[in-house]
């Protein structure tokens, strides 16, 4: 699925790879959960992704997690929350042409969070929908339709007063998963700000 992640350039994740140089003394910084925890909260987030061949987007979306449903695993707790969100992506379109499109999403998304909740860090993954204003179709690449599903892993930290502040590292495929060929899919890696209330 992400073997194709492989060919990117090295100079175009180098934004990405600085600023969670950046992020890494988050980590000496991050409290522990108190009753007061903002982690629980929901959250509005922005987020930048990088994809293959030129594709870039830029997304603005909200967490709403589910209170009433929380398990514990392997000493750590899971809890749930839908990821809502409107993204614009630009890409290199058909020969001699940039492009771009506008896309609506929502993921169910399952966070673990080590020590019984009270690690600042986080592992994350979901499987959602999306569709989008117009097909995705560039030089070297063609969706054929604008549903698609977008299925992601990443992991993150929360910092800051009540835990408020929260950056992450995603990565994202979507595809329509055969429902209708050709179904290419894309890769995008995505760093992700967030402010919880």
């Amino acid at each position: 699925m992400f073997t194709s992640l492989r060919r990117l350039p090295v100079q175009r994740f180098a934004p990405v790879l600085a600023l969670l140089a950046l992020a890494a003394p988050l980590r000496a910084a991050a409290q522990t959960a108190a009753s007061n925890d903002a982690v629980h909260n929901p959250s509005v987030y922005l987020q930048g992704s990088r994809g293959e061949h030129g594709t870039d987007a830029i997304t603005l979306g909200a967490t709403l997690p589910w209170n009433s449903w929380r398990t514990d695993l392997w000493g750590s707790e899971v809890r749930g929350h839908w990821d809502v969100y409107a993204s614009r992506w630009s890409f290199d379109g058909e020969p001699g042409s940039y492009s771009h499109s506008y896309l609506l999403g929502v993921t169910p998304t399952l966070r673990l969070r080590p020590d019984q909740g009270r690690s600042a860090w986080f592992f994350e993954g979901g499987i959602g929908a999306t569709v989008a204003s117009k097909r995705f179709v560039t030089d070297r690449k063609e969706f054929s339709t604008r549903f698609n599903f977008a299925s992601h892993v990443g992991f993150g930290v929360n910092f800051g007063e009540q835990r408020r502040h929260e950056v992450s590292l995603r990565v994202q495929h979507l595809s329509n998963a055969g429902i209708k060929h050709p179904n290419p899919g894309e890769n995008l890696v995505q760093l992700r700000y967030g402010y919880h209330f």
